[in-house]
């Protein structure tokens, strides 16, 4: 059986939105029969050539009026430019009848701009890259915008996280149609992980909100960072801000959008993150700098955070002096 598995892409789309998953799929077709491949088709939005964001010119195969197929997989690149891009109602019309028709739908990226402007993703659980998760959901309020998730699936709506998301969701998608053990292999050839650790969190800046720096909570905020290694009850807090602990804590969780106790945890994660990045010391060093009770706090808040250890992210993220083993050292990691 041949499976038919749609790109479209916008102009502007990112190269390796489209590259990625068509490449697990293409490298599929070296370990499954000749009558169980899959046939790729790169589909333009505007007739002519895909100038791609790094500047490759792609021809695709067809332009979108003209693929009348019922794919098996249908998905839609995304790229810098993609969620600012408006679209034509004929374009619109078709994303929605192909979409129906297709066994599968879904987004690499941002590419779910596209989705939701054509009305495909409201009371849907999606995702997209998490730079732009807040303006998804701006753009489709009625969305469940999962913004730490490497890909969502929602019935036959597949959505994944940023560029090589792409190939995370599309490794899933081989597994589904062939089993874990090509996926592996596919994963293999590509030299990727065939399910990587965590989500989008561990590649993304906490943006932690800051209020008018005149204001009180803004004066607890920056006490906290300066602060970190010490007591940041909210007793503590409230004391800073001048104001009773209970009037406090729901002042700051209407200004600050989250409750302190979270502002605290997110800032002490923040800073080991840095220290994990750019130094080698002890797990437990770090761990007192930033105000964790130990080692094993700091490890169980970045896996429930991050969905990794401290050591994962240190070896993912940081420097070459940051990963270095020191001889004769006992790190406690």
């Amino acid at each position: 059986m041949t499976r038919h598995i749609g790109i479209v892409c916008p102009q502007g789309a990112q190269a390796l939105d489209i590259s990625g998953p068509l490449d697990v799929f293409a490298e599929a077709n070296r370990f499954t029969c000749a009558s169980d491949q899959y046939c790729l088709t790169v589909i333009g939005i505007e007739p002519g050539p895909i100038r791609c964001s790094n500047g490759v010119l792609l021809q695709p195969h067809r332009y979108y009026a003209d693929a009348c197929d019922a794919f098996d997989l249908l998905l839609v690149a995304g790229g810098p430019s993609v969620p600012d891009q408006k679209f034509s109602d004929d374009f619109a019309q078709w994303l929605r009848l192909a979409s129906d028709r297709a066994r599968r739908f879904g987004s690499i990226c941002n590419g779910a701009f596209v989705l939701a402007r054509a009305g495909l993703l409201a009371g849907r659980n999606v995702t997209t890259h998490w730079n732009d998760a807040p303006a998804l959901s701006e753009l489709c309020p009625d969305a469940n915008v999962q913004a730490d998730r490497l890909y969502v699936c929602d019935d036959k709506l597949y959505t994944s996280a940023g560029v090589t998301s792409g190939i995370d969701l599309a490794l899933y998608l081989l597994a589904l149609d062939h089993g874990q053990d090509i996926a592996l292999n596919v994963a293999k050839r590509l030299v990727v992980f065939v399910q990587r650790s965590g989500g989008q969190s561990q590649f993304s800046p906490h943006l932690m909100p800051f209020i008018d720096h005149d204001s009180p909570i803004a004066l607890v905020q920056q006490h906290v960072l300066a602060c970190l290694d010490g007591d940041l009850g909210v007793q503590t807090l409230a004391r800073v801000a001048r104001m009773s602990p209970r009037n406090f804590a729901r002042v700051f969780s209407r200004e600050a959008k989250m409750t302190p106790a979270e502002f605290v945890e997110r800032a002490r994660m923040d800073a080991a993150r840095k220290r994990l990045e750019r130094d080698r010391r002890p797990l437990k060093t770090i761990a007192a700098e930033c105000g964790f009770r130990d080692g094993q706090h700091m490890r169980d808040v970045f896996r429930r955070r991050l969905g990794v250890s401290p050591q994962q992210y240190r070896l993912s993220f940081g420097s070459v002096n940051a990963t270095r083993p020191r001889t004769g050292i006992n790190s406690n990691e």
